[in-house]
């Protein structure tokens, strides 16, 4: 007889039987909070912080206070015995890159322009990864949710990730083209409302529309319970 592969099984089984041997995955609350956290952590905080010291001080003083935090996070993290995110890497490293050529050229100009360069980069980085066998969104998932080598090699999943690379790379791309324009057509007071403002509510947009399209690819493949269905009215 031809053998066949089991269906994976339904997460509520896990949650039913604590002795069952099916590993255990967290819920949706649980997915959803840790990429709240982890986004508030390394990208809400510090560009409101940034803004918040540049109305009340100059640009030089919001450039340290928003790297400062960053650096404290990481600090705070590794001293509670806890990995930092790989988001929040990404953007300590980043702002630091930013805030050593500015001082370095003495430009404030540059410290504004560095992220359009970057977002560039990383939308030329999320594109081209498309081509390898793990897309960008591969290697960043396990921040979000843990992922052994059985649930990164389904079909469903790596088809997840790299529509995922290829939406946050498209959003980057267009966030550099913006952030340009406005950058270059507006006064700095204006820009920094803007991008403190649109920014982030363009990367919540894109975080629920992640979250969305990987609680139906969790349905698909048993990962999580399926939606109920309403009872009938009578």
């Amino acid at each position: 007889m031809p053998l066949s592969h089991p269906a994976p099984a339904p997460l509520a089984e896990f949650g039913a039987d604590p002795d069952a041997c099916a590993p255990d995955r967290p819920r949706l609350g649980a997915v959803v909070r840790r990429v709240g956290v982890n986004l508030l952590v390394a990208c809400v905080v510090p560009a409101v912080l940034f803004y918040v010291c540049f109305r009340i001080g100059d640009v030089w003083v919001a450039m340290g206070a928003a790297l400062a935090w960053s650096y404290g996070a990481i600090a705070w993290r590794a001293s509670t015995g806890r990995r930092a995110s790989g988001l929040l890497l990404l953007t300590a490293a980043v702002m630091t890159a930013r805030t050593a050529v500015s001082v370095v050229f003495d430009s404030t100009y540059l410290y504004f322009l560095q992220p359009i360069v970057t977002d560039g980069l990383i939308a030329a980085l999320f594109l081209l990864s498309l081509a390898t066998a793990r897309p960008v969104v591969a290697r960043l998932a396990g921040d979000f949710y843990p992922l052994d080598d059985d649930l990164a090699l389904r079909p469903g999943v790596r088809r997840l990730f790299s529509r995922l690379t290829l939406l946050w790379g498209t959003l980057a791309a267009a966030k550099a083209l913006g952030t340009l324009w406005l950058l270059e057509s507006r006064s700095l007071e204006t820009f920094v409302l803007v991008k403190t403002v649109s920014l982030p509510t363009l990367n919540g947009l894109a975080v629920a529309l992640t979250i969305a399209a990987a609680v139906l690819v969790a349905r698909r493949e048993g990962l999580l319970p399926a939606a109920p269905v309403p009872a009938p009215s009578r």
